[in-house]
């Protein structure tokens, strides 16, 4: 008894830093948070915090595998069965983008996430199996190898894009055409099907979306916080 209660103190203090951090991350930026305003505001020795992640980039690699998990089954729920995995694929990285649209210290975090080699190549990793699966038919003979570095390539426009904020000038919806257009033509997807996948993703209300899928990590973290949206102004045409 006593090691399973020992493992469930462990999994409460865990959850109890992951809930400060993204309370943090959010207010005042990935880069201002420190590890000693971590164990400050969670209630936890400095020891404990340390057997549990050995560095504030550990919890970021924590985060950034729960979020696109989470993000990867909004958008399969909203493809469904019935449709190709192209639509999967736009989703997800649409919600990605827009995330970053949301809220300022929010884009901080994936841009870093896309910087850093060890969360950026957890993205790389984590992304080539699926994309073998979705492009695979258009490149035969390519191994996992091949696409992984593709990815790095994609993903490199996405961290671009990302860091680039929306404005009046530069919309939403203008941005993900941007990106998804330049994503499709590298993994051959032919033009009358990309026409078809950007007219679906412009057909949702995607800001919508990826509000879902953070308040789906306040959910799962039991954490109750109204983080800072940013003003329609400032997001520019989102449809």
């Amino acid at each position: 008894m006593i090691h399973i209660s020992t493992r469930k103190d462990g999994i409460e203090t865990k959850k109890k830093i992951l809930t400060v951090c993204v309370q943090l991350f959010l207010e005042q930026g990935y880069k201002q948070t420190t590890i000693s305003q971590i164990v400050k505001k969670a209630g936890v020795a400095r020891g404990s915090f340390q057997n549990l992640f050995s560095t504030k980039d550990a919890i970021l690699m924590e985060l950034v595998g729960t979020m696109f998990s989470g993000q990867f089954g909004v958008a399969k729920n909203i493809v469904g069965d019935n449709m190709s995995p192209i639509y999967t694929y736009a989703v997800e990285t649409a919600i990605q983008i827009t995330l970053t649209e949301l809220n300022e210290n929010l884009r901080e975090i994936y841009i870093e996430a896309y910087t850093m080699p060890e969360t950026a190549e957890y993205i790389y990793v984590h992304t080539t199996a699926e994309l073998k699966q979705i492009f695979g038919s258009n490149f035969p003979g390519y191994t996992e190898s091949d696409f992984y570095e593709m990815e790095i390539g994609t993903s490199g426009i996405m961290r671009n894009y990302m860091a680039r904020k929306c404005d009046i000038h530069f919309p939403l919806y203008h941005k993900l055409r941007r990106f998804l257009t330049a994503a499709m033509r590298v993994y051959k997807v032919p033009e009358e099907e990309q026409a078809k996948v950007l007219a679906f993703i412009r057909s949702l209300d995607i800001r919508a979306i990826a509000t879902e899928v953070m308040y789906k990590l306040f959910a799962m973290l039991e954490m109750t916080f109204d983080f800072k949206l940013s003003k329609d102004d400032e997001m520019g045409e989102t449809r």
